[in-house]
């Protein structure tokens, strides 16, 4: 599997659609800086899933599409195609060749296609990873990396190791996990504190409940009872009716005369009777109207009280997170961009100087040119001027000619050897100087070393002081949840309280002074004892009068609210006082409004601390009632005490008030160590800006160690290369000289021969040497200049970087806290439409009560009609007594009769009014099912306290009569009922069966995300050990084979923790003793991160690598090595470099040349280098 072809259509600087053909082995990229070579592995990068902006060098992903030039106009999508051979089937896909394309368009918009079909990011990436080449993509070291991996922490370089062999997705698993576990350890918490808060509740309101049960048995076993006595009654009395009326025929022939005279007054009575007969439904219609209005007033009541509690909550104000400013963040940004500007404003000037250096240095090239090809042009001429001479005189010139340049050689040289040997003695006093500056820069260190650790040391003990008070900040948090848990399951237990509630949620007119334990003030340890002395009066409420007591019974009885005890606070009476000597229970209870009832209660009260001792305080004053402090109540005749299964409503009252003091001091602690969390933060930083002081003096101390050591290398180089320079220069001299000697003998002889003759002039040779010197100057320059540009270049960029990461933090902040007002919108709106519904229930209420008011004002001009017409009634029969006194002597023993069956009459309709107002049940229904004909069944008591039905017998009014009294006995016997609590036990039982439930299913999901982490620390840990030592073991040879004779290894910084572990690099270049890679040379510092990187190539290997200049900073030597590493790699990865190096580009198979044309867009032109060099 190799990459096959590339093709780049908009991309970046690519405007054009150009193809570059790639070819197994090694392919390099070559051009200009600025030709776009880098965007070329840009390309390869986002084409495989790229998806950080900021790793293809831009702000945003929109940077890559080409934005056009001065001469041609922006493209609105960059395109990018990779072929991959698949012939081996490394991909699992059934293609022997690969074609990925990716497509953006400027509205945002990415297509990905494999072989033309249209696929997303995510099968992408599955196809690649497969083959070795995962998310992270480490097969492309582009520019910077060397550097990062330089600077990087041990744990930094852990990570290339993790990337390199796929750990990274198992870590993402296991964070996945643990914060599923951080979250689920809150809601195990909340939901055992609620389990035990309901585990203490359901005990005594299983019994509650149990006693409600009994009583609901007994209270249906009471209504039949009474009914079967009532249609006893009923059917004897109907039955009596019936004898009499047998006499009615007899009595209405003695009474026709005074029906004759009574006849007006009966025809009135029947008017009367009649208006009786249509008003009596009227007044029963106004009645259940007005009841059904004042029920529906209750509904609308508690709808408006929930929509105010709702309302109050939802007003409340929401948590804003909390972060860092946005405005610093884009504050500290702009700052930066400010130096950015600055550095490009320096950039473009060295930019210009750069280019001046380049004018000047093609001017003195061509002067040099010009002033060689003038000299040869004289040399010439003398030839061509001597051509005309003698052979011999020619000769002649030739020898004064060469003694000439000889001399002048001679000259040369000896100047040349005097500024080598000053170069030597200069750079001799250079490396003195640099070996003492490296001496006491050595002993600095030491210092350096020790405030570097102290101040590590502090940092440590900061973070271990802000773990320790966050640890406690959870666990006060923990412990205030739990109060408040308990608080509320407390207040919703006194909240039930029968009648009594009802009566404190709406007083109902009632002049209330609230509850008796609202209105005491019990100390502390006395709660249990008060509420022995008081018994069921701890639960009763307080009135002012008798008639407000009257007034709350009669409204609890008419609208079926309960039952409540009522005491009066101005009740008249002496209080009794306790003998001398003794402790008052009164010294322990305050209660201002109520003393004079507190007197009436608990003035005879004595308190004890034990049983022992009030029965001995009973025995010496028998008179008084005695209480322990535990709760136990002793007369002369009576004792309660032991264990209890509920608490009174002071006990509950006093425990509210303790868990709300406890809260309140929970809530300071909470507070306490957050000023303290923030205060411990602080501290941090500081340890933390000490930390980094210390680390970068002692890197800027390595640094100028490190630059020392260079310079001092540098030093003894220039001290080498000055003293063979000498030496070479002597052995030239010396061989001139002897040339010389020799081309003057011969000079002689010539001369002798040929006489006297003129000499020609030679041309001058001064100017082309100045010049050659002012090129030699001028490429220096030139050099400097370029390499100052690429100083700033590189700083330029690193301030744009840490520009755009601060202004990303500054937009996620803006979001956060954007999310967080948006969030607080909602639930103002949520609180404006529970405040409408409180205000449309308190306007539906206005309507009730006005129409309550009517109902009220109709049911009371029907009773006052009533009322008027029963006293019309009494007079016309009192006018037909003074009319009936004339025939009292004829029909006095007829009136008596009338009378007696009125009365008969009057009775029998009342008990039928009575079945049907008490038990709703009509006489028909009465008569059938109750009647004496019926029998009757029993009920039987069985051991578990349970009542169930028995065997039915026939009806006796005797037995009834006795099984009424026995049922209102038992009734009795209970005592106070919570009707309630039956399903107060179920509903709180059904939720503890909930919770216990949901408490399980957390603690098994608890254990599940425990055993995942385990197992991907133990994946982690074998795949992160094996991944080392293969690392290892080809750095070790790796690195031996780049710096021969030296030694470098891969270290753990931790090897007993595996899992946080970090690795080090220790590198020992030959001839030196450091191993710290701060200390190495430019040069050697590159050398060995690549070792690393093609030790993990070996350890990790993949089809490909992308190489960007990793070899720049190297010199010939270190190169040739680096290159036989790279040979070596070949031979199973195919490699993609850009370079500069002639001698990489020597080694490569094919050979791409960018450049970028005037118009700004990048043209590619390839070279096959080893067909060419077999051709």
């Amino acid at each position: 599997m190799y990459l096959k072809s590339l093709t780049i259509k908009g991309f970046k600087s690519f405007a054009s659609s150009t193809t570059l053909l790639l070819e197994p082995g090694i392919t390099c990229v070559v051009g200009p800086n600025g030709s776009g070579k880098s965007n070329v592995v840009d390309a390869i990068s986002w084409v495989m899933g790229e998806q950080g902006a900021k790793t293809l060098r831009g702000g945003k992903m929109e940077d890559v599409i080409f934005a056009g030039t001065s001469g041609r106009a922006p493209l609105g999508r960059a395109e990018v195609s990779l072929t991959i051979d698949n012939s081996d089937g490394s991909l699992p896909i059934d293609y022997s060749e690969v074609t990925i394309s990716r497509i953006l368009f400027r509205n945002g918009q990415s297509e990905y296609q494999i072989n033309g079909e249209g696929v997303r990011l995510l099968d992408i990436q599955e196809l690649l990873s497969d083959s070795g080449i995962g998310r992270e993509m480490h097969v492309i070291v582009g520019q910077g990396q060397l550097d990062a991996i330089l600077m990087a922490t041990p744990e930094e370089r852990r990570a290339f190791i993790e990337e390199a062999a796929g750990v990274l997705k198992h870590r993402k698993r296991k964070e996945k996990a643990l914060r599923k576990l951080d979250s689920m350890q809150a809601n195990m918490s909340r939901v055992q504190d609620l389990t035990v808060e309901l585990r203490r509740q359901l005990k005594p309101l299983g019994k509650q409940a149990e006693v409600a049960k009994k009583a609901a048995t007994i209270q249906a076993d009471l209504r039949d009872v009474k009914l079967r006595l009532l249609a006893d009654d009923y059917i004897s009395m109907s039955k009596v009716f019936s004898a009499e009326v047998a006499d009615e025929n007899a009595l209405r022939e003695r009474r026709a005369i005074v029906e004759a005279d009574l006849e007006g007054v009966r025809a009135r009575e029947e008017v009367l009777d009649a208006e009786a007969a249509f008003e009596g439904p009227l007044l029963t219609n106004a009645q259940e109207t007005f009841y059904a209005l004042t029920g529906l007033r209750e509904k609308l009541r508690a709808v408006a009280s929930l929509a105010q509690e709702r309302t109050r909550f939802l007003t409340q104000d929401a948590e804003i997170p909390s972060g860092r400013d946005p405005e610093a963040l884009e504050a500290e940004a702009a700052a930066l961009r400010n130096e950015e500007s600055q550095l490009r404003i320096d950039l473009n000037t060295k930019q210009d100087e750069l280019n001046i250096a380049i004018n000047a240095l093609r001017s003195l090239e061509a002067d040099v040119k010009s002033e060689e090809d003038r000299i040869a042009a004289a040399l010439r001429a003398i030839a061509d001027q001597r051509e005309g001479t003698a052979r011999q005189e020619g000769h002649i010139k030739s020898l004064q000619a060469r003694l000439d340049a000889m001399a002048q050689e001679i000259a040369r040289l000896t100047k040349a050897r005097d500024d080598a040997k000053t170069r030597a003695a200069s750079a001799q006093g250079e490396y003195a100087q640099f070996e003492l500056e490296i001496a006491s820069v050595d002993s600095s260190e030491v210092g350096l070393d020790s405030q570097f650790e102290k101040s590590k040391s502090a940092l440590s003990e900061a973070k271990l002081a802000l773990e320790k008070l966050s640890e406690a900040e959870r666990a006060a948090d923990r412990t205030r949840n739990g109060l408040e848990s308990k608080l509320e399951a407390l207040r919703l237990t006194s909240a039930n309280r029968d009648g009594s509630s009802q009566l404190l949620k709406d007083s109902r007119g009632v002049n209330l002074l609230g509850s008796l334990a609202s209105l005491i003030k019990v100390d502390s340890g006395f709660e249990a004892a008060v509420a022995a002395a008081l018994g069921s009066l701890a639960d009763s409420l307080v009135v002012q009068d008798l008639n407000a007591a009257v007034t709350a019974i009669s409204a609890l009885r008419n609208e079926n609210l309960g039952q409540a005890e009522i005491l009066v606070s101005n009740s008249q009476g002496s209080a009794t006082t306790l003998p001398a000597g003794l402790t008052p229970l009164l010294n322990h209870v305050s209660g201002p409004q109520i003393s004079a009832l507190l007197s009436h209660l608990l003035g005879n009260v004595a308190v004890v601390e034990d049983a022992r001792s009030a029965a001995e305080l009973l025995a010496k004053h028998p008179q008084i009632i005695v209480v322990t402090k535990s709760g136990d109540n002793f007369t002369v005749t009576r004792v309660r005490g032991g264990s209890k299964n509920s608490s009174s409503l002071i006990e509950i009252q006093s425990l509210i008030e303790q868990l709300s003091e406890e809260l309140v001091s929970a809530n300071h602690e909470c507070e306490r160590l957050g000023f303290e969390i923030q205060n411990a933060k602080q501290t941090l930083q500081s340890r933390q800006s000490e930390y980094d002081q210390a680390l970068s003096r002692l890197n800027d101390s390595d640094a100028r160690i490190s630059a020392l050591t260079e310079q001092l290398a540098i030093a003894g180089q220039n001290i080498k290369s000055a003293n063979a320079e000498v030496e070479r220069l002597d052995i030239a001299i010396t061989e001139a000289s002897n040339e010389r000697v020799a081309d003057e003998r011969e000079l002689e002889i010539a001369q002798s021969q040929l006489g006297q003759h003129g000499e020609i002039p030679e041309p001058d040779h001064s100017h082309a040497e100045v010049l050659r010197e002012r090129l030699t100057v001028a490429r220096s320059v030139e050099v400097e200049a370029r390499l100052a540009v690429r100083t700033s270049e590189e700083r330029v960029n690193t301030i744009a970087s840490r520009a755009a990461e601060l202004e990303k933090s500054a937009q996620a902040e803006r979001e956060a806290n954007e999310s967080a007002i948006a969030r607080r919108a909602n639930r103002a709106k949520a609180a404006i439409v529970s405040q409408a519904i409180g205000e449309a229930a308190y306007e539906t209420l206005v309507h009730i009560e006005r129409s309550i008011a009517k109902a009220g004002a109709e049911r009371a001009r029907l009773e006052e009609s009533k009322q008027a017409r029963e006293g019309e009634t009494l007079a016309i029969r009192s006018r037909n007594r003074e009319l009936t006194q004339e025939l009292e002597q004829l029909t006095s023993s007829v009136h008596r009769d009338e009378l007696a069956r009125s009365e008969q009459r009057l009775r029998i309709e009342a008990l039928a009014q009575k079945a049907l107002e008490e038990f709703g049940i009509d006489v028909d229904t009465l008569q059938s099912e109750y009647g004496p004909h019926r029998d009757v069944p029993t009920f039987i008591e069985t051991e578990d306290g349970q009542i169930i039905e028995g065997e039915h017998v026939p009806y006796r009014r005797d037995q009834q009569e006795k099984r009424l009294a026995q049922t209102e006995k038992a009734l009795n016997l209970l005592g106070k009922i919570n009707p309630l609590a039956l399903e107060e036990y179920n509903s709180v039982e059904e939720r503890l069966k909930f919770l216990t439930e949901q408490l399980e299913d957390l603690k098994r999901t608890k254990k599940d995300l425990m055993d995942i982490v385990k197992e991907v620390d133990d994946r982690v840990q074998s795949i992160f050990i094996e991944a080392y030592e293969e690392t290892a073991k080809h750095f070790k040879d790796i690195f031996a084979r780049l710096f021969p004779g030296g030694e470098g290894k891969l270290i753990l910084t931790n090897p007993d923790d595996l899992l946080t572990t970090g690795v080090d690099i220790e590198a020992r270049p030959p001839g030196k003793r450091v191993k710290r890679l701060s200390l190495l040379s430019g040069g050697e510092k590159s050398l060995t991160v690549v070792a690393m990187l093609v030790a993990i190539f070996k350890s990790r290997p993949s089809p490909f690598y992308i190489l960007d200049e990793v070899e720049a900073a190297l010199d010939d030597v270190n190169l040739q090595r680096l290159l036989g590493v790279l040979e070596d790699l070949r031979t199973n990865s195919q490699l993609i470099i850009i370079t500069h190096q002639k001698r990489t580009m020597e080694v490569a198979d094919a050979l791409y040349g960018v450049t970028m044309r005037g118009d700004g867009v990048t043209e590619v032109i390839s070279q096959r280098l080893r067909e060419s060099e077999t051709a």
